[in-house]
C-alpha cells in the first residue's frame, strides 16, 4: 500500500466557463438572439478531473495558476465549498475563460481564450513537493506544466493526459501525447477514423493505452500490441434505471465536462484495481451522469452511485 497522501495530483486546467444556451449551434441572420439566462461556472479540464476524482473518494490535489480577479475568487470559493485541496500561483494575465454555446441536444462549441503567456511555467520548486506526495499525476495540456515531464519520468510516476479534440497533427499536443502512460482524446477532429492517431501515440511514445471518446457514439480503445476495439455509449434509462431509480429520468442536457468525468471515472476504477473493461464502464457511467445537468462541472457522480450503477450494469 502506498504511503503517499495523494491518490491523484491534477496539474493545470482551471478557468471559468460562460454558458450560452442556444436552439442550435449556428449564427443566424441579424445581429442578436435572445437566449436563456447566461451563467458562469468554475470549469475547464483539470477542474473537472480534480472535482470528479474528489467526489469519487480519491485523495486529490490540484495545482494551477489563476488570476487575482473575479473569476479567481469564484474558483477559490467553489473549492473551499467542495473541500478540494487546491494550491495555486498568480497569473499576471488573469484567470482563463471560455464561452460555450450549448444547443437543445446538449452538444457544445467552445471559445477558449487561453490567456496565460506562452512562456508561463509552474516553477520546479513549487511542483516537486506535490509530486513527492502523489501516486498518479494527471497532466492537462495547458502548457504551464510542460517542463515537468523530465521529473515525472525521473520519479517513475504514472501519468495520464487528455488531448481533447486533437487533430493528430498539432505540435502543441505531441509532447503530452508521447510522455504519458495513459492517453485520452476525443475523436471529434479525427475524421471518424481515430486509429491512425492512436497508433502513432503508442508507436512513438511511452503510453500503453490510448482511449478515444466519441460522444454519443461511444469510443475506441487501443492497447500496446493490441487491436482497436470500439465501445458503445451507455443508455442509462435502458441499461440502469430498472435497478438504480436515480437514472429513470435521465436525458442528455449539456455535454460540457462529460470527457473529464469519463477520465475521473476511469482513473477511479483503475485506482481500485479494476480491469480495462470495468474502467471503461466506469468512465461511460460517469460521463453520462455529467450530461444530465446544465452547466460545466455543476454536478459529479458519487462513489456510491457509480459503484451501484456498475453493479447494475453487470447483472
Amino acid at each position: 500500500m502506498s504511503k503517499n497522501v495523494l491518490d491523484i495530483l491534477v496539474v493545470g486546467g482551471v478557468g471559468v466557463d460562460t454558458i450560452v444556451r442556444v436552439p442550435e449551434i449556428a449564427i443566424g441572420e441579424g445581429d442578436n438572439l435572445g437566449v436563456e439566462p447566461i451563467r458562469d461556472y468554475v470549469a475547464h479540464t483539470g477542474n473537472g478531473v480534480a472535482l470528479g476524482s474528489l467526489h469519487l473518494g480519491l485523495a486529490t490535489r490540484f495545482i494551477d495558476y489563476i488570476g487575482e480577479d473575479q473569476q479567481g475568487e469564484l474558483i477559490l470559493r467553489r473549492y473551499a465549498e467542495e473541500g478540494l485541496d487546491f494550491r495555486h500561483l498568480v497569473s499576471p494575465r488573469g484567470t482563463p475563460r471560455s464561452v460555450n454555446l450549448v444547443d437543445d441536444a446538449g452538444r457544445r462549441y467552445s471559445f477558449y481564450d487561453g490567456r496565460h503567456s506562452p512562456d508561463l511555467r509552474i516553477p520546479r520548486d513549487f511542483y516537486l513537493p506535490h509530486l513527492a506526495q502523489a501516486d498518479h499525476v494527471h497532466m492537462s495540456i495547458t502548457n504551464i506544466n510542460r517542463d515537468m515531464h523530465d521529473d515525472l519520468e525521473r520519479l517513475g510516476l504514472p501519468v495520464s493526459t487528455d488531448l481533447h479534440a486533437w487533430d493528430g497533427e498539432s505540435e502543441h499536443h505531441k509532447e503530452y501525447a508521447l510522455r504519458a502512460d495513459t492517453v485520452f482524446l476525443s475523436a471529434a477532429k479525427l475524421g471518424g477514423s481515430p486509429e491512425k492517431a492512436m497508433r502513432w501515440i503508442l508507436d512513438n511514445g511511452r503510453a500503453s493505452l490510448v482511449i478515444a471518446t466519441d460522444g454519443e457514439r461511444g469510443g475506441y480503445v487501443l492497447e500496446r500490441g493490441g487491436e482497436l476495439a470500439a465501445y458503445d455509449a451507455i443508455d442509462p434509462v435502458a441499461e440502469l434505471s430498472a435497478a438504480v431509480p436515480e437514472w429513470a429520468t435521465w436525458r442528455p442536457v449539456d455535454s460540457n465536462g462529460a470527457g473529464d468525468a469519463f477520465v475521473s471515472g476511469f482513473l477511479w476504477a483503475r485506482r481500485r484495481g479494476d480491469g480495462l473493461a470495468a474502467a471503461i464502464d466506469a468512465g461511460r457511467v460517469a460521463g453520462a451522469f455529467a450530461c444530465r445537468k446544465e452547466g460545466t462541472h455543476s454536478e459529479f457522480i458519487s462513489e456510491a452511485l457509480l459503484a451501484e450503477s456498475l453493479a447494475a450494469l453487470r447483472r
